[in-house]
């Protein structure tokens, strides 16, 4: 098993007035068996970390290391054998498939690229695979036209399995997904942490999921990752109000409350030109729109110091009445 580590992570797009950094120097830590759940609204960064993580956008600083090792100072061969440790899983199966080959052509292809083995041996692999994911053996000769969404998303999740990752990342694994067949979804990645002991990067923007399934979740806004903790602890007692204007917009039996509507309906800032200090003050109702003294929000950095804190928050008043109490709950 296999930990992962991102330290000062940052991904940037274009130069000058069009810079846009997508990654604003995240930390992040996946230990081994856990599951980690990363949320944040549309156009935080949590796709893009998770896609520089397996490599598939360049990054602009900091570091990734596996079980210690920074992929960035490993040769090539080393590197592709570590990567191969990371699998992600995409939103959308569908398009992540070949739609011309069958789920036995597909998993197969994927067991052969882990290791050279005979017919029979692959062929009794990717039985196990379906096995893995509880899919019925009549689907090896099916295309993903044939498939519902979920059925998609199983074969995705074999495929992902099938080179033995220490890590899979679960990038809006269950957005597309109707209720039902998101909670047969999530169930399955528990009970894969369980038998299989692989750890989960699990990326979406609804919290309601991320807490069903997640050890520990990181909240990310405009690039930054804003909170993070244990889910017990981030649930009951957020200290950042972007956390806590989530936690208020998970819909109950009265439906969302309106504090968090009136937070969460005011439009964030553009990316390309983020607000200075903390990223959420101009929509923080305990910031300096409500209480002008608090200038610090506008001039310094709330993460500075934070970071060895297993409960980290970005907020200058995260552990003061005083800033706490500007948040109903």
């Amino acid at each position: 098993m296999s930990s992962l580590e991102v330290r000062s992570l940052s991904v940037q797009y274009g130069g000058g007035r069009h810079r846009l950094v997508a990654v604003d120097r995240v930390d992040l830590d996946v230990p081994p068996a856990s599951v980690v759940g990363v949320v944040g609204e549309s156009g935080s960064g949590k796709s893009t970390l998770a896609r520089a993580i397996v490599g598939l956008v360049p990054t602009s600083g900091g570091s990734i290391r596996i079980d210690g090792d920074e992929l960035g100072r490993l040769g090539t061969a080393e590197r592709r054998a570590r990567s191969r440790r990371v699998q992600m899983i995409f939103q959308d199966p569908y398009g992540s498939l070949n739609p011309r080959m069958t789920v036995g052509d597909t998993l197969s292809e994927a067991v052969r690229a882990r290791e050279r083995m005979a017919s029979d041996s692959r062929r009794h692999e990717v039985a196990e695979l379906l096995d893995l994911v509880a899919l019925d053996q009549r689907y090896l000769r099916a295309l993903p036209r044939e498939l519902s969404g979920g059925q998609r998303q199983r074969v995705a999740i074999a495929r992902a399995l099938a080179v033995r990752p220490d890590l899979l990342i679960a990038d809006e694994v269950t957005s597309a997904l109707d209720a039902s067949v998101t909670g047969a979804i999530l169930n399955l990645l528990r009970e894969l942490r369980e038998r299989l002991g692989v750890s989960i990067l699990f990326i979406s923007h609804n919290l309601a999921v991320v807490r069903y399934v997640s050890d520990v979740v990181g909240v990310m806004y405009l690039g930054r990752l804003v909170e993070c903790a244990p889910t017990d602890q981030l649930v009951s007692q957020p200290q950042h109000p972007y956390t806590k204007a989530l936690l208020d917009a998970v819909p109950t039996v009265g439906g969302a409350r309106a504090v968090a509507s009136a937070v969460l309906d005011e439009e964030a800032a553009d990316p390309h030109a983020p607000p200075s200090g903390c990223h959420f003050h101009p929509r923080c109702p305990v910031g300096p729109m409500v209480h002008p003294d608090r200038s610090v929000c506008v001039t310094e950095d709330p993460w500075t110091g934070a970071a060895d804190r297993e409960h980290r928050a970005a907020c200058h008043f995260a552990r003061t009445t005083a800033g706490l109490g500007g948040v109903p709950r």
